[in-house]
C-alpha cells in the first residue's frame, strides 16, 4: 500500500474515532453536568438517553448551512477542515500499544504538541472572515491563548522525553516505569491544565464566552460546519487524554495484554471526565487571569518539573 492510502486509511480512522468519541462524549458529559447541577441528563431519546447525541447530530446534518453576505466565503467555509484535521492527525502518533503508534516516528512527541497548533490558524481566520466583530475578537483570543499555553504544555512532555531519552512516544510509552508517576506528577498536571486551556474548555472557554462574546470565533457558523468545531472540539479532549494515559501513566500503569488495555481505556476516560468536571466547576477567569496563569503559574511549575527530572538522571547516573 502506497504511503498516500496508508496516510488516508489512519486519517479516516482517526476521524471515525473523533465521530464516535464526540456521539459518546456529548452525552456523557451532559449527564455529568446535570449531576453537578443536581438534575438529569438526557433521558427520552433512547436508553439513559443514549440517543439524544445522534439526534441532534441528524438535525445539525439537515439544518440550512448559513454563510453570512459580508463574510470572505471561501475562507469562511473552509475553516472548519483547518481546525479539524490538525487535531485529528495527532491521534496518529499515540502509543496505543507499548512501543507502537500507527506512525510511530521518531519526532512522535514534537509532532504531537507542534501540528494540532495549526488549528489556531484555522479558529483566527474563522473569526475574520465571518466579518463580524464578535468572532473576530474570540479568534485573536484563542489564538493568543492557545500559542500561550503550548509552551507549558510542551514543556511538561519534554521531561517525559529527558527520562526515556527520545522523543518517539512509542518509545516514551515502552521505557515508562512505575517512578515516573510521582517524579512527573507536576508536570501531568501542567500537562492536564494547559491542554484543557488548548482545546479551549471551561473554564478557559473566554474565546467562545456567551455572555460576552455570543459564541466567539464560530458565532456565524450553523449546521455541519458548526457540528464541526464541535468535533474538533471533543478531539482535542480525547488525543489529549490517550497522550495522557499512554505517556504519564504508561497506558496501562505498565501491565500487558488485555488487563492493560482496559485500564489504558479506563485511564483515558478518567482524564477525559476529569476535563468535563472542571469545565462545570470552575468558574471562567479573565483574560489577563487567564494569561497570567500561563506564564507566571504553569510555565515556572513546568520548569520546576524539568529540573527535578535532571537531578533525578543525574542522581541515577552518580549512584549507577
Amino acid at each position: 500500500m502506497s504511503a498516500l492510502l496508508t496516510g488516508a486509511a489512519w486519517g479516516l480512522a482517526a476521524a471515525s474515532l473523533i465521530a464516535v468519541a464526540a456521539l459518546i462524549g456529548v452525552w456523557w458529559e451532559r449527564k455529568v453536568a446535570g449531576r453537578i447541577q443536581m438534575r438529569f441528563g438526557p433521558q427520552e431519546a433512547g436508553p439513559a438517553g443514549l440517543l439524544q447525541t445522534l439526534s441532534d447530530t441528524l438535525k445539525l446534518m439537515l439544518k440550512e448551512d448559513i454563510t453570512p453576505t459580508a463574510a470572505d466565503v471561501p475562507v469562511f467555509r473552509a475553516m472548519p477542515f483547518l481546525v479539524f484535521v490538525p487535531v485529528a492527525s495527532a491521534l496518529v502518533v499515540i502509543p496505543y500499544a507499548s512501543g507502537w503508534a500507527p506512525f510511530n516516528i521518531a519526532t512522535g512527541a514534537v509532532f504531537f504538541l507542534a501540528v494540532p497548533g495549526l488549528s489556531v490558524l484555522g479558529i483566527l481566520l474563522a473569526g475574520w472572515a465571518s466579518q463580524n466583530t464578535y468572532a473576530s475578537i474570540g479568534g485573536v483570543r484563542a489564538a493568543a491563548q492557545m500559542i500561550s499555553y503550548e509552551l507549558p504544555r510542551t514543556l511538561s512532555v519534554l521531561s517525559l522525553c529527558l527520562l526515556a531519552g527520545s522523543l518517539s512516544t512509542g518509545t516514551i510509552r515502552a521505557e515508562w516505569r512505575w517512578w515516573w508517576v510521582p517524579l512527573t506528577a507536576v508536570g501531568f498536571l501542567v500537562y492536564f491544565i494547559s491542554s484543557i486551556a488548548e482545546v479551549n474548555r471551561g473554564p478557559f472557554d473566554l474565546a467562545e464566552a456567551e455572555s460576552e462574546l455570543v459564541a466567539g470565533y464560530f458565532t456565524d457558523y450553523s449546521g455541519i460546519r458548526w457540528a464541526i468545531f464541535m468535533m474538533a472540539e471533543y478531539g482535542g479532549v480525547v488525543a489529549a487524554s490517550l497522550f495522557g494515559a499512554a505517556t504519564f501513566l504508561g497506558g496501562g500503569l505498565g501491565l500487558s495484554g488485555v488487563p492493560g488495555a482496559l485500564l489504558f481505556v479506563a485511564l483515558t476516560a478518567l482524564i477525559a471526565t476529569a476535563m468535563i468536571w472542571a469545565k462545570w466547576t470552575f468558574p471562567r477567569m479573565r483574560a489577563d487571569q487567564l494569561m497570567t496563569f500561563a506564564w507566571k503559574v504553569l510555565t515556572p511549575m513546568a520548569l520546576v518539573q524539568l529540573l527535578a527530572v535532571g537531578i533525578a538522571l543525574a542522581a541515577r547516573v552518580v549512584l549507577s
